[in-house]
C-alpha cells in the first residue's frame, strides 16, 4: 500500500517510519523534512488545502499524526498560543483533511489519539467506551474533539477510521531508561506513565492499517499502552481487534 503519514516528519512518525518503510510505500505531509532520507514528501500543512490534494493523491491509506501543543490528562493550564493551535490543527485540520481526502478516493486511515483524552487521575481504564472523554486538557479535549470528527466522516461518509489512543510514546532508548526508573507520581500529579516503544507503536500502526480495510463506515477507538500486566489499561480490545500486545518487554529480556 501507498500510506501517507501526515505529520510524519514528527516524534512519532520518526519512531515508526522505519518500521512502517518495510511493509508499504511511504509519503509525509508536514511542514518540516522528514527525518528519514528517500521518503516521498510533501511540504505544508494541514490547513493548506492545496498541500492536502497533492498529498492524498494515488494514496491508498493515511495515518494521521499531527500534535501541536501536547499536554497530559490532569491540567487545566492554556493560554491563547495553546488553545489556538490545537483548534487550528486537531479539529479545522482534521476536517479539512478528511473532507478532502474523501473527495480524493482516500476513505481508510488511522488517527493518532491520545489516552490524554481521559482524565488521567483513574487507577484504571475499563474500555474504549464506558470511559469518558473527559479530559481537562485543552489538549486532550481538541483530540477527543478530533475522535468525534472521525466517526462524523465514518458514519456520513463511510470513512474506516480507527483511534489509537496512545501513552507515552517513547524511542528506544528512552524507554529502557523509563522501564527501569519508572516514575510512579508524575509532575501533574498522574498516575504512573506506561511508556510505549517506537516497535509496538509500529506493530499498533501496522495492525490497525490492516483492519481499516476490512467493512466500511467504521470508527474504532482502541488503546495502545505498553503496560503488558494490563495494570492501568484494559487491552482486551487491542488484541481482539488489531491482534495487537506489547512485545517490546519480551523482546528486551530475552
Amino acid at each position: 500500500m501507498k500510506v501517507l503519514l501526515v505529520g510524519g516528519a514528527g516524534m512519532v512518525g520518526s519512531f515508526i517510519t522505519p518500521y512502517l518503510r518495510e511493509k508499504h510505500e511511504l509519503r509525509v505531509l508536514d511542514i518540516a523534512q522528514p527525518r528519514h532520507e528517500g521518503i516521498d514528501f510533501v511540504k505544508g500543512s494541514v490547513t493548506d488545502p492545496q498541500a492536502i490534494e497533492k498529498a492524498v493523491a494515488g494514496v491508498d491509506a493515511f495515518i494521521w499524526l499531527v500534535m501541536k501543543s501536547p499536554q497530559g490528562g490532569m491540567v487545566t493550564d492554556q493560554d491563547l498560543k495553546v488553545i489556538r493551535e490545537n483548534y487550528e490543527v486537531n479539529c479545522l485540520g482534521l476536517h479539512t483533511f478528511l473532507w478532502l481526502a474523501h473527495g480524493a478516493g482516500l476513505t481508510r486511515g488511522v488517527y493518532t489519539s491520545s489516552m490524554s483524552v481521559h482524565y488521567r487521575g483513574r487507577n484504571y481504564y475499563k474500555s474504549e467506551d464506558e470511559i469518558p472523554l473527559d479530559t481537562p486538557t485543552a489538549y486532550g479535549l481538541s483530540k477527543g474533539f478530533g475522535e468525534g470528527i472521525c466517526r462524523y466522516f465514518a458514519s456520513w461518509f463511510d470513512m474506516n477510521i480507527t483511534a489509537l489512543r496512545i501513552t507515552g510514546p517513547r524511542g528506544r532508548d528512552a524507554y529502557l531508561e523509563e522501564r527501569a526508573q519508572p516514575k510512579f507520581v508524575r509532575p501533574d500529579g498522574s498516575n504512573m506513565l506506561f511508556v510505549t516503544d517506537e516497535a509496538d507503536l509500529a506493530r499498533a500502526y501496522l495492525a490497525a492499517l490492516e483492519n481499516v480495510q476490512i467493512g466500511h463506515g467504521r470508527f474504532d477507538p482502541v488503546f495502545i499502552a505498553g503496560d503488558e500486566n494490563e495494570k492501568e489499561h484494559n487491552l482486551s480490545r487491542a488484541k481482539a481487534l488489531l491482534g495487537w500486545a506489547p512485545q517490546s518487554h519480551l523482546e528486551i529480556e530475552s
